[in-house]
């Protein structure tokens, strides 16, 4: 059981702490009526949400098996090495499924499409003739909106009617492509061999670290244009928070220049001990930011000249 528990990769559940700002911003826009109860539901829908993503991993590791098999790491994943039997995998992948849309039922409506749709992007992201994984950049931009889609799950999952604004969740998603581009550069530059990368992995043929480096650039651009516009429109306090981001961008690109980089293994990164640290603060100031209101900085947004001029 033990390889069939590491094909659904409990280990990255830690991933669907996207949902949290979703779930603040929910909680502060549609304040529940029982707070005991509407954290009940939230509790369902975590763990609905953390099934729907081992299924989509599970997904993930059987249709790779062949081509893990070149990776220098990921040789020694359970399906590649053939310690699992397929037929029982996808079993277990149908069976996941299932029980995460099950319980998505309870929490309501709007969570149980926003699972569907988590599913239909596990589909579309590793299921041939599509399988996004191979395309240039369709690979970086599919993955990461598996980010705002957690925001979405964290949304509904505290059962607000309201839909979260456009511009966090593009913000979210530019975020998300920035750190999966930096882990394919990380990646690319582990296997050091452009002909055993694009046999790893078919995108990698048309990649450089000068085409990735040039792609997270224009994601942290888009992620701070839709942020900005979101602090704007919605949260000014979120300005003292920006400081602390962009930092631990820089400390994460950073990494990926690293031997064997970890940024190539999200599920490790709580090794590095500077990085973990900032991020608990960067969180924290986040956080703060989104509870603690201070007049002075909307007043200090509030237009000076009219608009449209």
């Amino acid at each position: 059981m033990r390889e069939y528990i590491s094909m659904a990769r409990p280990d990255y559940w830690f991933k669907n702490i996207f949902m949290l700002p979703g779930v603040i911003l929910a909680w502060e826009t549609c304040p529940p009526r029982h707070p005991i109860g509407a954290l009940g539901v939230l509790f369902l829908g975590l763990i609905a949400a953390c099934l729907v993503c081992s299924s989509n991993y599970t997904i993930n590791e059987l249709l790779d098996a062949p081509e893990d098999r070149i990776h220098p790491e990921k040789k020694h994943r359970a399906a590649a090495c053939g310690r699992v039997r397929p037929g029982w995998g996808y079993v277990q992948w149908v069976l996941l499924g299932v029980a995460g849309i099950a319980l998505s039922c309870i929490v309501g409506l709007p969570f149980l499409l926003t699972q569907v749709a988590l599913l239909a992007m596990g589909l579309a992201y590793n299921v041939p003739p599509v399988r996004l994984k191979e395309r240039p950049y369709l690979d970086v931009l599919s993955e990461s909106v598996n980010d705002p889609v957690r925001i979405l799950l964290g949304w509904y999952a505290v059962r607000c009617p309201n839909v979260p604004p456009a511009s966090l969740l593009l913000s979210y998603w530019m975020l998300g492509a920035f750190f999966m581009a930096i882990k394919r550069f990380a990646e690319l530059r582990y296997i050091n061999d452009r002909d055993v990368a694009a046999a790893y992995r078919k995108s990698f043929a048309y990649y450089t670290p000068e085409r990735l480096l040039t792609a997270t650039t224009f994601y942290a651009a888009a992620c701070g244009l839709f942020g900005g516009i979101f602090i704007i429109q919605y949260r000014a306090e979120l300005i003292i928070g920006v400081p602390f981001l962009a930092g631990f961008m820089a400390m994460y690109l950073n990494l990926a220049f690293r031997d064997n980089s970890p940024v190539q293994y999200p599920e490790r990164l709580y090794r590095q001990k500077g990085l973990l640290a900032f991020g608990v603060l960067t969180l924290l100031v986040l956080i703060a930011c989104l509870v603690i209101r201070i007049p002075q900085l909307e007043r200090l947004l509030e237009p000076t000249i009219p608009r449209g001029f």
